[in-house]
């Protein structure tokens, strides 16, 4: 899907949902969109402040705390760094494959390993709430 695509889309979610995509979260937005690897949150200031020079470590958290609120991006909390999901218009477990060479992440959405921590965290007595998996490794 193009840029222009997942940030109409963006759009949608957040007019049906009652909320501003402003001018500042779309940027970012369109900055993650832009990306197939993970990106740090300095890092997109750096980018933001080329439009917006007055941009502020505040105001990319904000953005992306936002942005995550919406389900439109997963932090990868073993690098720091932020990805867009593609897939914000549902709810899916995630699996992030990270290649430590390029930066590059592939998102995966697969239903059996989720169901298998699923069923494994419930013989302990333990219910998993969200979940995201981090696997490092090498791409092609």
């Amino acid at each position: 899907m193009t840029v222009e695509a997942l940030t109409e889309k963006a759009k949608v979610v957040c007019n049906d949902k009652g909320v501003r995509f402003t001018t500042i979260r779309e940027k970012v937005f369109r900055l993650l969109a832009e990306t197939q690897a993970g990106v740090g949150a300095y890092d997109l200031l750096e980018q933001l402040k080329q439009t917006e020079p007055n941009a502020k470590p505040a105001t990319i958290y904000r953005a992306l705390d936002f942005l995550a609120e919406m389900g439109f991006i997963h932090k990868i909390e073993s690098t720091n760094a932020f990805m867009l999901c593609h897939h914000f218009d549902h709810i899916h477990p995630v699996q992030l494959l990270i290649c430590d060479d390029c930066g590059h992440v592939d998102e995966l959405h697969s239903s059996l390993i989720s169901h298998e921590l699923n069923n494994l965290a419930s013989e302990r007595g333990f219910q998993v709430s969200n979940q995201t998996i981090e696997a490092h490794g090498k791409c092609e």
